[in-house]
């Protein structure tokens, strides 16, 4: 047992933090869980008492981002995806801990805290108007994308250059942080002409690559661009065009292998009437047109050029696991696979992730079920690929989203993912599950009534074995309280955890950042 004192730090820097009290809505004797509260107070930092043996090896710091603040004085947000930006900080040096938390000082938050009102367009929320020129007005400021938030609440990535970025949907919402103190920097200013509104919230980034893709609303199709470490200029690779509907399907991630990226074209596509209404639909920007099918397209990462763009059945994701190519004995590629978290074909699943749902009783099993869904994408001119799922779903009780795996096999073909799962009844994902993808096995870490963030790989240096590293976790327990998580990456066993001072809100994506 690692015994260390428990810093509490209230006043840093000379600020003075109020304590938030919890929404409403969330009065009740069972409602103990903090993932769905807002954070007690903008920032924090402290030592954390470790109970186990964190390695040695474990050096450098996992960032965590996610909304972290649902609502503005007495006016409570609708969606888990409308809070203002919560950065988590767990920095790991000779098996000890020093967290960290800070809001992200976008200019959305920026704005609402000052006028104690929401002032861009979030997820589902929209700014009050007070009179009919100016919702005229505040349409003009969204088709010029000036109205659209900032706020960065999706995910962080370290870039090549060792820069380390926050990222929403919007292109505006690229907010560069430092990893040690999580200040804003500012913003992430692209230095190119390809313009655009909307990008993937998820860019594939390695050391020397960031690739993301940009859909194209007026004339339906994606651009995909490139960007070189050190640099803001995004280069275009190329283009696919559309295949089905009035819009382009929501690419909210995408994967890509040693030689392609793969472009999803899901039937959930983006709305411009949603997008200019005043009040939410169930699907908000979205619309579900199950009669436009779904494709993926596979294009050349050298030549820009698309090798296949194959009909696939229904599907609906927002999470991509990872790629890779299939060779024939020649060492000739005869296919690309694909895995995501797939949520059947079920659109209901955005409704399902507002927060009067996420709040409600527990004992009630309404999370909808998911996958690993498996798309397989012939390259022989075949105008259909595959969709199954990779495992038996019971083995994860159905449930799916929010996975990471061994970066070391990024486009490779790999055999271990790790990801929320299902203990059911529930209405969220409640399990950290390791799934063998060769074995078609999964193994589940539970913590009754409590909610674990997106289980985090990373590997031990000079590892041969893909599973030989620990997966980090940040756990919002029953009774109100929090603390971060070390599993083994190979026995899925616990080895370490250490309590937070206080329950945190659920986050979204995180990354490492070595030492």
């Amino acid at each position: 047992m690692n015994k260390k004192k428990l810093s509490l730090i209230t006043n840093v820097a000379g600020y003075k933090f109020p304590v938030v009290a919890p929404p409403q809505e969330l009065a009740g004797k069972n409602q103990k869980l903090a993932a769905w509260t807002s954070i007690r107070q903008e920032r924090w930092e402290g030592e954390l008492t470790v109970q186990g043996d964190i390695p040695l090896w474990l050096n450098g710091t996992y960032l965590r981002n996610g909304p972290g603040l649902w609502h503005l004085e007495d006016y409570n947000f609708r969606h888990m995806f409308d809070g203002y930006a919560t950065l988590v900080r767990l920095q790991f040096e000779n098996g000890r801990i020093i967290m960290g938390h800070r809001q992200i000082e976008s200019e959305a938050y920026k704005a609402a805290q000052k006028n104690k009102k929401l002032c861009y367009r979030e997820f589902s929320e929209v700014p009050k108007t007070e009179s009919f020129l100016s919702y005229i007005s505040d349409l003009a400021n969204l088709l010029s994308g000036a109205s659209l938030t900032d706020n960065s609440n999706t995910g962080v990535v370290k870039l090549g250059d060792g820069r380390v970025v926050c990222l929403t949907e919007t292109v505006k919402g690229s907010i560069v942080v430092n990893p040690d103190t999580l200040d804003t920097l500012g913003k992430f200013e692209y230095s190119d002409n390809l313009g655009g509104l909307i990008h993937s919230a998820h860019p594939i980034v390695t050391d020397s690559d960031f690739w993301t893709l940009l859909p194209d609303l007026i004339s339906p199709g994606y651009l995909v661009v490139r960007m070189d470490p050190g640099s803001n200029e995004r280069r275009l690779i190329g283009r696919v065009d559309c295949r089905g509907g009035p819009a382009p399907g929501w690419v909210h991630s995408f994967p890509m292998t040693e030689h392609y990226i793969i472009v999803p074209e899901m039937p959930l596509r983006y709305c411009a009437q949603n997008l200019l209404r005043a009040e939410p639909t169930p699907l908000y920007k979205f619309e579900w047109h199950p009669e436009s099918k779904g494709f993926m397209h596979v294009m050349c990462k050298a030549s820009g050029k698309i090798v296949a763009s194959v009909e696939v059945p229904l599907f609906v994701t927002f999470h991509f696991i990872n790629a890779y190519e299939e060779t024939d004995g020649d060492g000739r590629v005869t296919s690309v696979v694909a895995d995501c978290c797939e949520h059947n074909a079920d659109a209901s699943i955005l409704e399902k992730l507002c927060l009067k749902n996420l709040r409600s009783s527990l004992g009630k099993d309404v999370l909808p079920d998911a996958r690993v869904g498996r798309f397989t994408i012939p390259l022989d001119g075949s105008p259909y690929g595959t969709l199954e799922a990779a495992l038996e779903p019971n083995e994860h009780g159905r449930g799916m989203d929010m996975c990471s795996i061994n970066p070391n096999f990024l486009g490779k073909k790999y055999r271990y993912t790790y990801a929320c799962g299902a203990q059911r009844p529930c209405n969220f994902p409640n399990t950290i599950t390791k799934i063998d993808l060769v074995n078609k096995k999964a193994k589940n870490w539970h913590d009754p009534g409590s909610i674990p963030s997106e289980p985090f790989f990373v590997p031990r240096p000079g590892a041969t074995e893909e599973d030989d590293g620990v997966v980090i976790s940040m756990i919002s327990d029953k009774n109100g309280e929090g603390y971060a998580l070390i599993l083994d990456g190979s026995t899925f066993e616990e080895i370490a955890r250490a309590k937070f001072p206080y329950g945190l809100p659920y986050g979204l994506h995180g990354c490492w950042v070595p030492k």
